[in-house]
């Protein structure tokens, strides 16, 4: 038994279209289908607002040349 949960129009006429998971061998299968009694509401959340720390401006010189950063090691 497969479970596949996902949100699927329902039509005026009543009519719900699914793609399936190419794993699913062709013909008749069992279904169950289960439906919320309300329909799912989609809320439109505001953006992350990320802290933020500001250093000021980066020096003219700075250079952030691999060749700059790490020595012959690697660190």
């Amino acid at each position: 038994m497969i479970t596949i949960e996902a949100i699927a129009t329902v039509t005026p006429e009543g009519k719900v279209t699914i793609q399936l998971p190419a794993t699913i061998p062709p013909g008749n299968h069992k279904l169950v289908l289960v439906i919320d009694e309300q329909p799912v509401t989609t809320e439109k959340r505001p953006p992350f607002d990320f802290p933020t720390h500001s250093v000021g401006a980066w020096p003219d010189n700075l250079s952030l040349r691999r060749e700059d950063m790490y020595d012959d090691w690697g660190r």
